[in-house]
């Protein structure tokens, strides 16, 4: 996003005055009630979906006072903001918590973790009984130090049986230390083995480039990149991870994003710019706000509403490899920010995907706190709260955005339990199947038939807020009301 924008929603503040509750300011709210005025006024100026909830309507308070007996009808926060969500069929991804620095933390890759990511699956022939495999174990953490590796499965915690109820209390209750289980698949089904693993969780910053290499096939020379989360704070590594690739004079490039859930819209179009370069100052996405502040822009200024593929980060130049196809591998776990590099591109250059069908977040967030902006300064230090509502649409240069029920690869091959490989290893089926497609190798490997994982869900869906596209933080010109 360019620097005017700032500068346009500062005229914003003089030239737009929002209609809701118009008398809401007069009085402040009661002490009881400062969270769930914060949530209310957050939702009703800054949600997607705020002209399909009836009760955050403009118009549906005259004061303070109204707005208050409202509220007042929901002492949990929590849930005056479910129930100012549209249909969870409509809204998957909107949430709300009540410490913003683990929010803020996790944002950026930081979490209390064990550092093994995992998904879950439902037995064979179970419809409440779960199992999860790793998929693979992040660096410097606590699993990296003991005998646990990507293809290792998993049924039990301290003993107990994983099913649909108790899983999320076992893996991310409040132990800190906990005994995972293991198990073998035996051709059928998955069977407990009598090994275990200690884990302790600590806090933990994921390094979301987990491998970046050169394959060397024939003429080609494939870099393959598996990165795994749109972490802001990793953007110069990421762009370190590029000039590797290019100072080794890769000719097509590989990009793993199966088990990436999501992050940065600024990180996803940076990462878009590193992998062309030919496209600097054209339209790679544009976002699509709710109809009172999309109007707004759509009037006054509507390049503020356009993410533009660029070639500097902060000072520095992105590395760029100035391709014209990519390759992008995918699963049922590939989310948000994702999706957005797959859809951004598409317009532009030649992508192939490879793998599952993705999630389907075509929906954005960003954080808003308790603040007379929303923003992070001046907040209410009488509380945590914080809110990660859903706030806009994104959809490519040519205005494709319409993939809720997830984008299709251009060949289908699933992850299963005996066929699930090493990764960054040129037999991996996933990689093979691109480096196949690159070279035009007539034995491009075939998969070899198993099992497939019935998915349920993965680690980072889970803790939520690493399954998202957000930006970095709220417009500062969009205030709840004028003083």
């Amino acid at each position: 996003m360019r620097t005017y924008f700032k500068l346009t929603l500062l005229l914003f503040i003089t030239a737009f005055t929002f209609q809701s509750c118009q008398d809401n300011d007069d009085i402040p709210p009661p002490a009881s009630l400062e969270i769930q005025d914060f949530i209310w006024k957050g939702m009703n100026q800054y949600y997607l979906w705020q002209a399909d909830v009836p009760n955050l309507a403009d118009d549906r308070f005259a004061d303070q006072t109204a707005l208050n007996t409202f509220l007042s009808g929901y002492p949990v926060p929590e849930d005056l903001f479910g129930a100012l969500k549209v249909s969870s069929s409509i809204d998957k991804f909107s949430w709300i918590v009540d410490d913003y620095l683990e929010l803020e933390g996790s944002l950026q890759g930081t979490t209390k973790n064990n550092g093994v990511d995992f998904g879950l699956s439902y037995k064979p022939g179970s419809s409440t009984e779960i199992y999860g495999f790793v998929r693979y174990i992040i660096a410097n953490s606590n699993a990296s130090t003991k005998n646990i590796k990507r293809g290792d499965f998993f049924t039990a915690v301290n003993g107990t049986q994983l099913t649909l109820s108790n899983y999320q209390s076992l893996l991310f209750g409040s132990n800190e230390n906990y005994i995972l289980n293991l198990a073998d698949y035996n051709g059928t089904t998955i069977v407990g083995n009598g090994k275990s693993v200690d884990l302790a969780k600590t806090v933990l910053t994921e390094n979301p480039i987990l491998i970046n290499k050169v394959i060397t096939s024939g003429s080609h020379k494939i870099g393959y990149l598996m990165y795994n989360g749109f972490y802001a704070n990793f953007d110069t590594q990421l762009n370190e991870a590029f000039a590797s690739l290019k100072s080794q004079g890769a000719t097509d490039l590989v990009l793993d994003l199966r088990y990436n859930g999501g992050g940065s819209v600024q990180t996803a179009t940076r990462l878009a710019s590193m992998i062309t370069g030919q496209f600097t100052g054209k339209v790679f996405a544009k976002q699509q706000w709710n109809k009172k502040i999309n109007d707004y822009f759509e009037a006054e200024s509507p390049e503020a509403l356009y993410n533009y593929f660029t070639d500097k980060i902060g000072g520095n130049a992105i590395n760029s490899l100035n391709l014209t196809k990519v390759y992008i591998l995918t699963s049922a776990s590939s989310a948000s920010a994702s999706e957005l590099v797959i859809n951004g591109l598409e317009p532009h250059i030649n992508v192939i995907q490879i793998g599952d069908v993705t999630v389907g977040k075509n929906v954005g967030s960003v954080t808003l706190y308790d603040s007379p902006t929303f923003g992070a300064e001046n907040r209410n230090p009488k509380h945590r709260y914080a809110m990660q509502p859903i706030v806009l649409k994104i959809v490519n240069s040519v205005g494709f955005g319409d993939y809720f029920n997830g984008l299709q690869p251009d060949f289908l091959v699933k992850e299963t339990l005996s066929t699930l490989g090493v990764l960054g290893d040129s037999s991996e089926p996933l990689l093979s199947t691109a480096i196949g497609k690159i070279t035009g190798a007539s034995r491009m490997m075939k998969q070899s038939p198993g099992k497939e994982f019935d998915f349920f869900t993965d680690s980072k869906s889970i803790l939520g807020i690493q399954n998202q596209m957000y930006l970095e933080k709220a417009p500062e010109g969009l205030l709840r009301a004028l003083e």
